[in-house]
This record gives structure tokens, sequence and C-alpha cells, in this order.
């Protein structure tokens, strides 16, 4: 055999490379499709607003991991009617401790209106002033600066429901609504069925708490289902359905940096409620909140935020 004389590489081996490099090509891929379809959804769903929070000196820093908070607001919108938001949820989020606490607040809650100049029910807050005075009237009820908002087209949310497989709920009460009939216990829910679950009220002898301790449980459901690895296969899906129903003026940057600086908080919730009273005013029936119940939620979030 003559020297220099290049051994050539048996067949099986040329084809496991070539394999190996189509599967890298492949994934590459994926990820480039996964990752433009993200950028996309969120473009669609970004909107700024033109609110700055009296309650912090300068912009929380997602990089430098600082606690931030988010307002949820829940939106039945038709033709010609903005609507009201139903349903008011406010998440404080909390790298250090490595948690949510994820406060309802009664929609018929009355407190005053920022820009107003009078009390009513803080869901009127945002059909005088979408989600700028929503975000003000939150921030002056609780205390806290309210740093971004999520706001959910409720029609919609059904298919949010579905992009992510249905969501799974420990049920507490049996009932019916909507044409869909709901036992006791664990339950899986579609789409359809999620939104009846969490627009129940008047079967409940705990009224809207009890209608807002559902929507908590399926928001909780939705989030960890769509952070989990097996929803990569319907992102497509998932992110069509936010595209089409979810606003809000986090970026798509922030969104990033938030998936990768708290990701180990956002899958412990702890569930917070607020109090009152029911009261007819004027002929109008409000929840009142004493201003020791106010105080003991507001000192609960200030220091999760870890505010002074």
């Amino acid at each position: 055999m003559r020297s220099g004389n290049k051994r050539k590489k048996p067949l099986w081996l040329k084809i496991t490379g070539i394999i190996a490099l189509l599967l890298v090509i492949g994934a590459g891929s994926y990820v480039f499709i996964v990752y433009r379809s993200l950028s996309g959804a969120v473009e669609t769903m970004h909107q700024p607003v033109k609110y700055q929070s009296e309650k912090r000196n300068q912009e929380v820093t997602l990089t430098e991991k600082e606690p931030f908070s988010v307002l949820m607001l829940g939106v039945d919108e038709r033709d010609g009617d903005k609507g009201r938001s139903d349903t008011i949820v406010v998440l404080t989020v909390n790298p250090n401790d490595e948690s949510v606490k994820m406060l309802s607040i009664p929609r018929d809650t009355r407190t005053e209106i920022v820009g107003k100049g009078f009390e009513d029910k803080i869901n009127h807050a945002y059909a005088f002033g979408n989600e700028e005075m929503a975000m003000a009237t939150v921030e002056n009820f609780l205390d806290i600066p309210i740093d971004y908002y999520i706001k959910v087209n409720m029609e919609g949310f059904k298919d949010i429901v579905d992009s992510v497989g249905g969501v799974d709920v420990n049920n507490t009460l049996s009932f019916s609504e909507g044409g869909h009939q709901f036992n006791e216990g664990l339950i899986s829910l579609s789409g359809d069925e999620a939104l009846s679950y969490v627009r129940m009220r008047k079967e409940d002898p705990n009224g809207d708490f009890g209608r807002q301790d559902r929507q908590k449980q399926v928001i909780q459901g939705v989030i960890k289902k769509g952070i989990s690895f097996n929803s990569l296969a319907n992102f497509n899906n998932i992110f069509g359905a936010l595209g089409k129903n979810v606003r809000t003026n986090l970026s798509f940057d922030q969104m990033k940096d938030i998936q990768k600086n708290y990701k180990n908080a956002i899958g412990s919730f702890e569930s917070m409620n607020i109090d009152g009273s029911g009261q007819t005013i004027n002929k109008i029936w409000y929840l009142v909140v004493s201003d020791e119940e106010q105080q003991r939620v507001q000192n609960e979030l200030r220091n999760h935020l870890e505010l002074k």
C-alpha cells in the first residue's frame, strides 16, 4: 500500500453524519420559525400606553431581576362597545423568593376613579379611560406601582385555552352554566367550558368571590400549560390566539427578559383575596372594603414587591 493513501469512511458513518447534520439544520429552522412566529404575535399584541407609575422613581429593570407587577384585565368587547373590565387580577412577581401573588379585585369594589374625581365601581375605570385609567385606579387602590398590563378579550379567551390543549382545575362546587355540567373534583376544561366556568356566579353561594377563585384557577392553568415544553408543538395555535385576543404594553425584549430571569417564580402561585361588605349607595350596590382590610392587602403586596 502506498503511503499517504487515505482510507475511505464507512458508508454508515457518512449516512449518520448526514442525518445528524439534517437534524441540526431542522432544529435550527424550527427554532427560527418559532421565534419568528412569536415575535410576530407579540408585535400584534404590543399596545403601549401613555402612563407612568407615580409610585416608582424609575422604571423597573427586568435584567436586574427586580420584582414587578402586572394588571390583568378581562374585557367583554363587543362591536361599538369597548366593554368593562369584569375580570381584574393583579400579579406581583418576586424572583428572589421565586413566587407570584395573585389578587382578584371584585368588579363592584367601590373606590376613587383616578382622573374622574369621584368614587364608583372599580371596573368602570376601564370604560371611562381605557387601560391608563384602569392602571392608575388600581395603583391608587392598592398603593403599589402597576408596571405592566395585559388585556384579554374574554370572548376569545376560549381560543387561548384551546390553544394550550385545555386546562385542569379542581372544582369545589357542582353547577351548570352555558349548557355545561361541572362536577366537583379535578376536571378538564375545553375553551368553551372554561369560559362558562369563569363566568358563573349566580349559583355560587360565595357570589363574585367564588367566580374570582375560578378565574384564578383557569389563569394559572393557562400560564403553566403555556410555558411547558409540550406547548411548543402547538406554537402556531398559541401565538395565533394570543395575537388576536391579547393586548399588552410588554415588549418582545421584556418578555424575553421575564422568561430568562423569572421562570422559576412563574411556576409558584399564591392566591390572595380582599374582603368587603355589600352596601347600597344611591340605589347602586357596591362592595365596600374597610380601611383595615385595604391596608392589609396593600402591606402584603408592597412587601412582596420589596417596596420601602
